[in-house]
């Protein structure tokens, strides 16, 4: 039993890094990234990442020290989930975000060193042309950082699997965002994870809806280097350019929040889709009136909850297919509920998942009726918030629980559901209500909507609205299907809500509006 121990052979860290190894041998010749007219097969993607971890090694870049990257979904931000496993020493910068970027910078103090800029222009590699660079603020563009680097380079591994990988910033939907530090551990079991809950087959076609800078894209990156998927890029979140994308290359996966959804379902390039497209949502639960358009068109909606704080989905909803023979708004109420802990996380990833009484710091009762602050515990939580000791500390609390600040109830066959998260909270009268409730009856109305008692709305687009409804005529819709302290008191309209880099409604932004209104 002596030599029973761990040793060099039986402990290698885990980690994501030997994904694109494998995809480069097993799916070599198959596309790993489409972009516009520029495609990339897994054997090329893996050359161009060792050249740039190469690169970046040439220019000083050592263990441990973070580099930044300002950038939509383009083979570059995809590629440097590989080349870049984790005071700021370099900052790529997507070139519509460079005047953005150089204003940050100049804010700085006086004689704080600035971080090197290197310019991604995905546009002049499209046109194939080669451009000098202009702006002396910048070292270099990302492809001739790129060309210097040694396409045979060795991987820098972990020493330890505990080693932090990546650092990724929360939303700030309800607060200042948070810099969220998670390790290979973490990440290399998350993305295990999101492909056996998600049954995310061999070489899927993955169109990159959901922001790769928001939790990783929930692992996803690396999830489509293990299965040998095809990653097809998007700049940004177009209804016309999603629906024209998933016709030419047969796309099968996506994901996104759900106003995504309400996008699709609600665009004027609205049509039925020739094939099914897997796609998974996490937030508020999508309202029945959005999931039935979305699904109506060929798309197969699986909902779940999720935190920057453990890289993507933790729980999601195991679906029944008996479930499929009810009707819709009992379909839409079964399918908000997050569900059980995802497969791996039930083992592996998640040792524990709760929901505690805020007073007693006691179980609540599983009667579906019961509110208390879910709480997590396991491997795949994050290493902590990065020069905030005392938000670590509030979060992962001495008893070995991870708080998450988000409410919810514990049903009697074990189905988890976020009944609201903080920001969805609405108390009038003496009454909780329910956010996602409300929403729900107002986007079966045509308009979108933002918040309640006072209830913020932006109008359907491109002239499909025939009469602009009135403030009246919102309430009295609500008061027909709400209870009656439920129903919003005002009414506002807007031509657009804020929002958040990742299409989250910045609710606390118009909890100011509504607030100075009063």
């Amino acid at each position: 039993m002596e030599l029973l121990l761990p040793n060099p052979a039986n402990s290698t860290p885990l980690t994501t890094l030997g994904f694109l190894d494998r995809a480069a041998t097993a799916y070599g010749d198959s596309p790993s990234i489409v972009y516009n007219n520029v495609s990339y097969t897994w054997l090329q993607n893996h050359c161009r990442c060792l050249q740039m971890a190469s690169s970046l090694t040439s220019l000083g870049i050592q263990r441990g020290q973070v580099v930044s990257v300002v950038a939509p979904n383009v083979p570059s931000m995809y590629e440097l989930q590989f080349a870049v496993p984790i005071e700021s020493k370099l900052v790529f910068v997507d070139h519509h975000s460079s005047s953005l970027v150089l204003e940050a910078i100049s804010l700085f103090p006086r004689n704080t060193k600035h971080p090197q800029l290197i310019l991604i222009d995905d546009e002049m590699v499209s046109s194939g042309s080669k451009s000098t660079l202009s702006n002396s603020h910048f070292l270099d563009h990302y492809e001739g950082i790129l060309e210097d680097g040694d396409p045979k380079f060795k991987w820098v591994r972990p020493k330890s699997e505990w080693d932090p990988i990546v650092l990724n910033y929360t939303s700030g939907t309800t607060s200042c965002p948070k810099a969220v530090s998670l390790s290979h551990r973490a990440i290399f079991i998350k993305t295990m994870d999101a492909l056996v809950d998600w049954s995310v087959p061999n070489q899927p076609v993955y169109l990159w809806t959901l922001p790769i800078f928001h939790a990783n894209g929930w692992s996803f990156p690396w999830g489509m280097a293990a299965v040998g998927g095809t990653n097809i890029c998007l700049r940004k979140v177009d209804p016309s350019q999603i629906y024209r994308l998933v016709k030419q290359h047969k796309v099968t996966h996506m994901c996104g929040a759900p106003v995504v959804l309400n996008m699709l379902s609600n665009s004027p390039d609205l049509e039925t889709l020739e094939h099914h497209v897997q796609i998974l949502t996490a937030g508020s639960p999508p309202p029945a009136a959005v999931l039935a358009r979305t699904e109506s068109m060929g798309f197969v909606v699986s909902h779940g909850y999720g935190l920057t704080e453990i890289g993507g989905i933790v729980f999601s909803c195991a679906w029944k297919q008996k479930w499929n023979k009810l009707p819709l708004t009992e379909r839409a109420r079964l399918k908000s509920r997050q569900g059980m802990n995802t497969v791996c996380f039930g083992t592996v990833g998640l040792t524990e998942a709760d929901v505690l009484d805020p007073k007693t710091g006691e179980l609540v009762k599983p009667d579906g009726k019961t509110v208390g602050e879910v709480v997590l515990r396991g491997g795949s939580l994050m290493l902590g918030y990065l020069k905030d000791i005392e938000g670590t500390s509030k979060c992962m609390r001495e008893n070995g629980w991870f708080y998450t600040g988000d409410v919810g109830v514990i049903h009697p066959d074990g189905y988890l559901e976020i009944k609201d998260q903080s920001k969805d909270i609405i108390i009038s009268d003496g009454e909780n209500i329910s956010g996602p409730e409300v929403e729900s009856v107002l986007y079966s109305y045509p308009v979108f909507w933002g918040e309640t008692p006072c209830a913020f709305v932006s109008l359907k687009k491109n002239g499909e609205l025939t009469q602009k409804p009135s403030e009246k005529e919102i309430i009295q819709y609500c008061r027909d299907r709400l209870p009656h302290y439920m129903v919003p008191k005002t009414v506002v309209f807007e031509n657009e809500l804020p929002k958040t880099s990742t299409g989250k409604v910045q609710k606390f932004i118009l909890r100011r509006i509504a607030k100075a209104m009063s």
